[in-house]
């Protein structure tokens, strides 16, 4: 069976892999209810841990789904591509749970408070632009999208997946006020997967064009 074959079977695993951080979650709050109270594996403070994971976890994904492409090319494996719409798309998700927790557990659904906490907080404000650019990608990332748009204008919206990611980071950066040892580690992630496109890109724009032989 070739790689291409066994792409459908490894996307399950995957899959499963992916909804991993969603499934321990949701067993910790589940068994927080049924002991009355949360168990000390989501800390003293489990609405905190609760936010803070599903950012670390969209952050996670977005990175690697950044990452798909420059394995791609490095590894002559086009088969991975097939990944990266699932991997996009697990971002979004955790972006979504990351956003509920924020609005539900401290903004109690006030959009006026949350809106006028988006206007006085910066990293807030990072955040809230970083969620909002990966709408549009997630809305956009069905092979009908692509066809609507056409492969140029699909690829030039969904490079707002930088954006975003870069967003991202900076929002987790300015939001932890001591150890800032993780956001710099994803700072530094983020930085080679951009560099990688920048250099590539140059790259391919120094090569002389083909010149085509009249016959």
């Amino acid at each position: 069976m070739g790689f291409a074959r066994l792409i459908k079977w490894i996307k399950i695993p995957v899959f499963l892999l992916c909804l991993a951080p969603a499934a321990y979650l949701l067993d910790g709050i589940l068994y927080g209810v049924w002991r009355a109270g949360f168990p000390q594996d989501l800390t003293a403070n489990p609405l905190e841990y609760i936010r803070n994971s599903t950012g670390f976890w969209t952050l996670v994904f977005l990175c690697v789904t950044l990452a798909i492409t420059p394995l791609r090319l490095l590894l002559h494996r086009n088969e991975l591509i097939r990944f990266r719409r699932m991997v996009g798309l697990f971002a979004f998700f955790y972006g979504v749970l990351h956003f509920v927790t924020y609005i539900w557990f401290e903004q109690s659904f006030d959009f006026a408070l949350m809106l006028d906490d988006v206007a006085q907080r910066p990293f807030i404000t990072l955040g809230f632009i970083a969620f909002v650019l990966m709408i549009p990608l997630a809305l956009t990332s069905t092979s009908g999208m692509v066809r609507r748009l056409g492969g140029k204008r699909w690829q030039l919206l969904h490079r707002a997946v930088y954006l975003s990611a870069i967003f991202g980071v900076l929002h987790y950066f300015w939001k932890v006020k001591s150890d800032t040892t993780v956001p710099v580690r994803f700072a530094v992630v983020l930085a080679i997967l951009l560099g990688y496109r920048v250099i590539a890109a140059a790259v391919k724009q120094s090569k002389p064009a083909k010149q085509v032989i009249p016959s």
